[in-house]
This record gives structure tokens, sequence and C-alpha cells, in this order.
């Protein structure tokens, strides 16, 4: 049964062929109205969310499908003690695809392997997040008309942000791209990311800890939160959850062409003044992703020939 739990698993074909199909669908939605009449998807989220479980929602329901489900743990039987293998099997009696959210790394493969239908990862810990990583490629293609030969600046947390580095796997498969680092010492990205991934597909990359001096140099500008939820300690978070802030005023160091984007929600890292900043991306970035994961239960839904 084919899932999709990590970026990985879509080819460059693939991920070609979804964008394709998501820009069809902004182009004529009427056409995908019914696509899905009679399916259901089960949105099984471990962990708090918003964005991500109402875009799965929404793109189910603008398919002409139904959505069944939970938005917390406490109310799924997990709080009893059921396996995460256990709850993928039960639900792959109730529905035909699965979007799942779970603290735990790994968790949506143990999923994906004991469920009778498709499972996408729609998060889980500080690993994966590939359909966010969608919404993120159809948000540089439809504003830079495609990937190659771009510099690509990632700002903020690097270390926990799973966002990030699917994104950097996604964008590995691309010719030209150029990747800028930008982030404190104690956020910088992991050492197997550059080794296995940046290193590995020949990715020419600067780290640096300063926003203002990579600024002109960026086709795309990619913002991220400092994660409270992934810190150990109060105290390290505090100190570094305002490291970097974008505002008007930096915003005149950049090209007048650059694409900020971020995966939301955000704390203070972008002033709310850049948002009427027509290079200001992420409420876009939002609605790209409801389209992308359209196309992704699409293409799940046929490949399981339901």
């Amino acid at each position: 049964m084919r899932s999709v739990i990590d970026i990985l698993d879509l080819s460059k074909e693939e991920i070609d062929g979804l964008i394709a199909v998501a820009n069809d669908i902004i182009a004529q939605p009427e056409a995908y109205a019914e696509k899905c009449k009679g399916k259901k998807l089960a949105t099984l989220f471990f962990e708090p969310s918003t964005r991500t479980r109402l875009s799965f929602e929404a793109a189910m329901y603008e398919l002409g499908g139904n959505v069944i489900g939970f938005s917390e743990a406490s109310s799924s039987s997990a709080s009893k003690g059921e396996s995460v293998a256990d709850t993928a099997k039960v639900i792959s009696e109730y529905a035909d695809i699965i979007a799942m959210r779970h603290p735990k790394e790994g968790a949506p493969l143990v999923a994906a392997r004991n469920a009778t239908i498709p499972v996408i990862n729609a998060g889980d810990g500080g690993h994966n997040h590939p359909t966010q990583t969608l919404a993120d490629l159809l948000t540089i293609y439809r504003e830079k008309g495609g990937f190659n030969n771009l510099t690509v600046g990632l700002c903020g947390d690097l270390k926990f942000g799973r966002t990030v580095h699917s994104l950097l796997n996604a964008l590995s498969r691309y010719e030209g791209i150029k990747v800028v680092l930008i982030s404190p010492e104690e956020l910088k990205v992991p050492d197997y990311v550059k080794s296995d991934l940046l290193d590995k597909c020949g990715i020419p990359y600067e780290e640096v800890t300063d926003l203002e001096s990579a600024l002109p140099n960026l086709d795309v500008l990619y913002m991220t939160r400092v994660q409270r939820e992934r810190f150990f300690n109060e105290e390290e978070y505090l100190r570094l959850k305002d490291s970097y802030i974008l505002t008007v005023e930096k915003l005149a160091l950049a090209k007048p062409d650059l694409a900020i984007l971020h995966p939301l929600p955000r704390v203070n890292e972008i002033s709310v003044g850049v948002d009427n900043d027509p290079r200001a991306c992420y409420f876009k970035q939002v609605r790209y992703g409801k389209f992308m994961r359209m196309a992704l239960i699409l293409k799940l839904l046929e490949e399981a020939g339901k």
C-alpha cells in the first residue's frame, strides 16, 4: 500500500506531477468537486494543529469526500494505551485514507506498515512534514516559475525544524540550488543533514548568523519560528526565541522579487508590517497547501484503486 511518510517517498517527477494537478485544481476547481465522492479521510492528530488538520479537511471536502477523526490524543483510544499499529488497523476498517500527526518520530511509518489504506504523514516530531513541503514547493513554483538556479535562505530554528529538513530534501533534486543557512550557533542544521544531504548532493551552502548580510542575495527566504515545544529548557528557549525578526526596514536590503515563506504559526519572527509587502507569500502558502493535499489525496487513492 503506497503511503507518503517522507518527501523522499515522492520522486522529482511525482512532485512535478502533483504541482501540475494542483495548478489544474486552482484553474478549474469545479472539475474536481466530486472526485472523492463517497470516500472518507481519517484525520488522526495526536498533537495540536490548526492549519494542517483544517487544510486536510478542507481538501477532502472540496473533493466531495467526507472526514472523520480526532484532533488530540486524549480524545482517542491512545489515552487508554492503544498502540499506533492497532489504531491504524482499526481506522483502516472505517476510512479510505489516513492523515496522521504524532509527536513521536516514526509513528506515521508504524501506522503505514500496519494500515491497509494509504497513510499521509502530517508531521512527526522534529522529523518529517512532507505535505508542508509540498505547499512550500507549489508556492516557490508559482512565485519563481520553477526551482532551478535559486538561492534559498533558511532562517531561524534549523536544528529542530522538520519543515526545513524536508524542504532541503526536496530542493536537493533540482539544478543550481544554493542554500544559505541562517541561525544562531545553538540551532544550526544538524551535521548529518549537511553530510548526508547537502555535501552528498553537491549543493553549495554557507552558514551565517546574520540575516541582514544574507538578504541581498536571496531569491527565497524561508523563515521559521523557534519552537518552544522542542526545548527541554525554558530559559534556553527564551534566550533564543527572538534571534531573528524580519522587519520592513530589513526588507529594504532584499531583492524586489524575493519570495518570503513561513510554515506558520508565526510568533514574532516576521513583523506584521511585512504582511502588506507583495513579497510576503506565507498566507498564499496556506492556500497552496490545500491544493497540494488535494492532489496528493487523489494520487494515493487512485494508486490504491479506491
